[in-house]
């Protein structure tokens, strides 16, 4: 199947969109609305220090052929030892852009990124266990799911229980 997305840094126009996917519940969607944040917060972020740095990034998942923004791909830094950093990964998509297989396609395009310009030997993923079409994507990718991390996270007056997947440099 041919690439439909590609990746690429958020521009200022992309911003309001940006907004738009992390201001309310309708468009964040079942798993990914975790409460009302500062209005304009994502836009000052962008603005200084900017989306993309050593500890961590977002950057746009944009249509392949015209640009369009269509959601963004995120990682931060963790530690699963004192000298053993990686990544942990997350993907937000429009409400109009899901289930059309582009979340797949971002977030295989993110690993090879990440293994290539940085040089972390893991990237792992973690999803709330009733999301089964993102535990399904992650494995299409070609992550392992390595168990669940019971109450971790708490979203919608809940705490839920999540799926850790990851995917090393030698897998990818």
């Amino acid at each position: 199947m041919a690439d439909t997305v590609r990746l690429r840094p958020l521009l200022e126009p992309d911003i309001d969109l940006l907004e738009h996917l992390h201001g309310g519940p309708d468009e964040s969607g079942d798993f990914g609305f975790f409460g009302f944040r500062n209005p304009g917060s994502l836009r000052r972020q962008w603005a200084d220090p900017g989306f993309l740095g050593a500890e961590g990034g977002r950057l746009a998942v944009a249509a392949y052929d015209d640009g369009r923004f269509l959601g963004e791909v995120q990682w931060h830094q963790v530690f699963q030892g004192p000298a053993s950093p990686c990544w942990n990964i997350g993907i937000s998509l429009l409400t109009a852009e899901r289930g059309k297989g582009y979340g797949k396609q971002a977030q295989r395009l993110l690993v090879r990124y990440l293994f290539a310009h940085t040089r972390v030997n893991r990237v792992e993923a973690s999803t709330e266990t009733t999301n089964v079409a993102e535990q399904k994507a992650l494995e299409s990718v070609g992550f392992t799911r390595e168990g669940v991390l019971r109450g971790a996270c708490f979203r919608d007056g809940a705490w839920r229980d999540m799926a850790l997947y990851s995917i090393l440099r030698a897998e990818a």
